[in-house]
Parts: C-alpha cells; structure tokens; sequence
C-alpha cells in the first residue's frame, strides 16, 4: 500500500480528529480513503449523468423491443463470425 504524507492547517486537523472522536472512522487514514472513495463515486456519478445526457441528445429515440434485441444480436453474431473467417 502507498503511503500519502500531506500537510494541513491546525483547523483541518482538529476537524479531523473531531470526526474520528465520532467513532465513524478508527484512523485519519481510514478517513483520507473514504473521502477518496466518494470522490471517485461522485466523479463516475457526473460522467454516467454527462454519457446520459450525450445518448439523450444523440437522436431519435429507439424502441428496445425484444425483437430489436434479436437483430442486433444476430448482427452481432455476424460480425463476429466474418471477424473471426478473415482472421484464419
């Protein structure tokens, strides 16, 4: 496991500590890695949220019917069968 050395104001500090006298955390590093942990989930939040937004705005709506479904993965299958005959 890496180890992080940072620096922080006294004020910053006292916070944390404050915390882990709350008993939610056992240590500052237990802290520093669930304040990571929710950044990356918040980052992947906004990027489902902007792909989201990208697939709105991409065109016509499509309805996913079960018979679409099976085109597309009979499609699929083609291209992958033709994939794999010109890789032979």
């Amino acid at each position: 496991m890496a180890v992080v050395n940072i620096s922080l104001p006294d004020q910053m500090k006292d916070y944390i500590d404050e915390r882990l006298s709350e008993g939610q955390f056992s240590s500052t590093s237990e802290y520093f890695r669930d304040l990571v942990r929710e950044d990356q989930k918040r980052r992947a939040q906004e990027r489902l949220e902007e792909l989201l937004l990208v697939g709105l705005e991409s065109g016509e709506p499509i309805d996913v019917t079960e018979e679409y479904i099976q085109q597309k993965r009979a499609e699929l299958l083609a291209r992958i069968k033709g994939s794999q005959k010109r890789g032979s």
